[in-house]
């Protein structure tokens, strides 16, 4: 996905991915940092905290957020059948509303107070450089207020994975989207 948004990214500013530039697919997406650092490529594409790393160590600099390029790709969405939707309501709006919390949480803190909640689940990672990649997020309004999963994202989606070829045909967007129970968590 990190690719394909940032192929799309390229071609909506009248660069092509296969003429204009040379992009090296053979290094594994965990070692691409260090690839960088070593000294294969001009640019790489990283999630945190490989970017606040790069910088810290002096080895490059974050130069353009693909998520601020790209607009709302909604990276992380879950899935369900319907008949285990219609079976477990409560079950799926709990979940949803807990997620809203966070979401609610995130954008009432400072990048500080998040960091410091967060911290637990980063163990190899320093307070410091979660702080900062928080402030990056923050800055950057990464972070929605809600979870509703709006048309234009999913429009965004498939124009994403149309331009990748990975799709053929654009399923209709409320023939997949439930946004009933985020609607209510959002409430």
């Amino acid at each position: 996905m990190p690719e394909m948004v940032f192929e799309y990214i390229l071609k909506k500013n009248n660069l092509n991915p296969a003429a204009d530039l040379t992009i090296d697919q053979s290094i594994d997406f965990g070692s691409t940092a260090a690839a960088f650092s070593g000294g294969q490529g001009d640019f790489s594409v990283e999630f945190e905290p490989s970017a606040t790393a790069l910088e810290q160590e002096g080895a490059g600099y974050v130069v353009a957020s693909l998520g601020v390029d790209s607009g709302y790709v909604p990276y992380t969405s879950f899935s369900a059948k319907a008949s285990y939707i219609e079976k477990n309501p409560q079950l799926i709006q709990s979940f949803t509303n807990a997620l809203q919390k966070g979401m609610d949480y995130v954008n009432s803190h400072e990048p500080s107070e998040i960091a410091k909640a967060i911290q637990p689940q980063f163990k190899e990672t320093d307070l410091e450089t979660i702080t900062a990649i928080v402030t990056r997020y923050y800055e950057q309004d990464t972070w929605k207020t809600d979870l509703i999963f709006e048309q234009e994202s999913f429009e965004l989606l498939l124009d994403i994975l149309q331009e990748a070829g990975e799709l053929t045909q654009t399923p209709p967007y409320q023939d997949l989207v439930v946004t009933g129970f985020a609607e209510k968590a959002a409430k």
